[in-house]
């Protein structure tokens, strides 16, 4: 089904202006449902400033008022939207006027989103790794001017390029940190081993120290009725 040109910022306007449920905003927007009730708690997107869809023509109140009423409904795409081709891959082309906002923008992404990769900078604004490097760096030769602005207003990319490429990072990173609790919990198994092993040794070292205790017991009284009185 066709979205919203700015999915979350159109999600965050009608969670604040419509009573309509999380599964119709989610399925409007594109969204998952948690992530709708996340908007509405303030855990995502927080930043992000609501988009509303009546004026940019992808909305009508009518659509809205109907599916108000009706919870089972699901929002139509007003038939008037403007559909954004999809980008095809290769590399992204900007336009020279906002050539100069880049740094701004990587800046922006670094901020609030320091769990995106270099890789997905360079696609999301059409920069390269250098430029990036040297922002984080803050060896940027224009780092005193730099002010970090959204990419999406900046009209560098797109809101539901930004909210796909920040899915894609914090996936990874649940990865990463799931990858490495196994990995942990594997060398804490493999060094309680040899504990284990050593443990079980201590009760037979045990049995043989009260033996020869026991020997030495009863060879004391023998040696005793053997001396003259």
């Amino acid at each position: 089904m066709a979205q919203p040109l700015m999915p979350v910022a159109t999600a965050v306007w009608l969670i604040d202006n419509t009573t309509l449920t999380f599964k119709q905003i989610a399925d409007f927007c594109g969204l998952h449902e948690l992530e709708v009730q996340g908007i509405a708690d303030g855990t995502v997107g927080a930043h992000i400033v609501g988009v509303d869809p009546v004026a940019s023509g992808e909305l009508t109140w009518e659509e809205i008022r109907r599916c108000e009423a009706d919870p089972e409904a699901r929002l139509q795409l007003s038939a008037d939207a403007i559909i954004p081709p999809a980008r095809t891959k290769g590399a992204r082309y900007t336009p020279v006027s906002k050539r100069q906002d880049k740094p701004d923008a990587i800046a922006w992404l670094i901020k609030h989103h320091p769990e995106l990769s270099d890789a997905q900078i360079c696609r999301l604004v059409g920069t390269t790794r250098p430029t990036i490097q040297a922002i984080r760096n803050k060896t940027h030769r224009q780092m005193s001017q730099i002010q970090p602005r959204d990419p999406v207003q900046l009209g560098l990319c797109r809101q539901d390029e930004l909210d796909q490429a920040v899915a894609e990072a914090r996936a990874r990173e649940e990865r990463r940190k799931a990858r490495e609790a196994k990995e942990a919990g594997g060398d804490m198994v493999s060094e309680g081993a040899p504990a284990d092993a050593a443990g079980a040794g201590e009760p037979v070292a045990a049995e043989s120290a009260a033996e020869a205790a026991g020997t030495e017991e009863a060879s004391t009284p023998s040696a005793s009725a053997g001396e003259p009185a």
